[in-house]
C-alpha cells in the first residue's frame, strides 16, 4: 500500500484534499481523523502538521509528502521536491526599516528573526553572508519594533503587515514557495508513484485549460489553427456542410474569451466551451 503525508490543517490541508479528490482518491471526512485509508487505490493517507511532513519524508518513515517548498527547504532533509502542484502560493523575502538596511549585502552582522531558519540559513550561506539569525514561532514583523532584531525573513504577501510595523522589502525573494510533492529515499520505485504523479498533472492540467470546439470554412481553417494549436494539435472534422470542418483543441482557461473573440472575426461559428474534469497525456 502507499503511504502519503498531507496536511492536516490550515490552506494546505484544504487544498491538497480538494486535488487530491479531484484526482481520485478517497479523503477524510472528519478533520479529527489522522489515517484515511482508499482501498480501490490501495493508498493511506497520514495527516500531519505540515511543518513535520518532511521530516517523515526524508527519514524514510513515509516515502511521500505533500508540503510546501518552504518547509521543505526549511527542514534541510533528504526529502526531494518531485511535483510543483500548483497551489499555496507564496513570497519569502527579508524585510527591514528602510534606514538601516536596503540591500542584501548589508545583512551581513545582523540579527536576522524568522520561523524559517532553515531557508534564511541557506539562503545566507549561498550569498556569503554572515548573520545571526534569530528563531521565533509564528508572526516576526514586531521583532525589529521590540529590538529583538534588526531584520525580519518571513512569508510576504501584500505587504500590508509589513508597512504597518514600518518595514519595507528588501532585496529579491528568498524563495518563491508553492505545495509540492515530496519524495524520500525510499520512495517506490515501481508504478504506484507513477501512477499519483500521472493523475496529479492530470488535475493540473485540467484546472488550466478547457475544450474549445467550433465550425470554420475549409479555407481559413489554417489560420483557426494557429489560434487554437493544442496541446498536441487540434482533433479536425468534415462538417456535412460542405466547405466547413469542425475543430476541438485544448486552450488555456485564461486565455478562452480572447480566443473566441479572434475566432469569431475569423469567422469561426458555434463556438463553445467546456471544462476538463480529468485528462492523461
Amino acid at each position: 500500500m502507499l503511504r502519503i503525508a498531507v496536511p492536516n490543517k490550515g490552506t494546505l490541508a484544504g487544498a491538497a484534499a480538494q486535488m487530491l479528490r479531484e484526482a481520485g482518491y478517497r479523503q477524510r471526512n472528519d478533520d479529527r481523523e489522522l489515517i484515511c485509508r482508499d482501498p480501490d487505490n490501495d493508498v493511506e493517507f497520514f495527516y500531519l502538521r505540515p511543518r513535520d511532513i518532511a521530516t517523515y519524508v526524508g527519514s524514510g518513515d513515509l516515502p511521500l509528502g505533500i508540503t510546501g517548498r518552504d518547509l521543505l527547504v526549511d527542514a534541510g532533509g533528504p526529502a526531494v521536491e518531485l511535483l510543483d502542484l500548483g497551489f499555496g502560493a507564496a513570497t519569502f523575502r527579508f524585510a527591514a526599516r528602510p534606514e538601516t538596511v536596503s540591500e542584501i549585502g548589508q545583512l551581513s552582522g545582523r540579527r536576522i528573526a524568522t520561523a524559517y531558519p532553515g531557508v534564511v540559513g541557506a539562503h545566507l550561506a549561498a550569498h556569503g553572508i554572515e548573520a545571526a539569525v534569530v528563531r521565533l514561532d509564528g508572526a516576526v514583523e514586531n521583532a525589529v519594533r521590540l529590538g529583538v532584531a534588526d531584520v525580519i525573513a518571513d512569508v510576504v504577501q501584500t505587504g500590508a503587515t509589513l508597512r504597518q510595523a514600518g518595514l519595507v522589502p528588501v532585496g529579491e525573494p528568498v524563495l518563491q514557495s508553492t505545495a509540492v510533492l515530496i519524495g524520500g529515499p525510499d520512495r517506490p520505485a515501481d508504478g504506484a508513484l507513477a501512477q499519483l504523479q500521472r493523475r496529479l498533472q492530470g488535475v493540473l492540467v485540467a484546472r488550466q485549460y478547457v475544450m474549445v470546439a467550433y465550425d470554420v470554412p475549409a479555407d481559413r481553417l489554417e489560420a483557426a489553427c494557429s489560434l487554437t494549436p493544442g496541446i498536441e494539435s487540434p482533433t479536425i472534422s468534415p462538417l456535412h456542410r460542405e466547405g466547413w470542418v469542425a475543430v476541438q483543441a485544448m486552450v488555456r482557461r485564461a486565455e478562452v474569451h480572447r480566443i473566441m473573440d479572434e475566432l469569431y472575426e475569423l469567422g469561426a461559428r458555434a463556438i463553445l466551451v467546456t471544462d476538463i474534469h480529468a485528462c492523461r497525456l
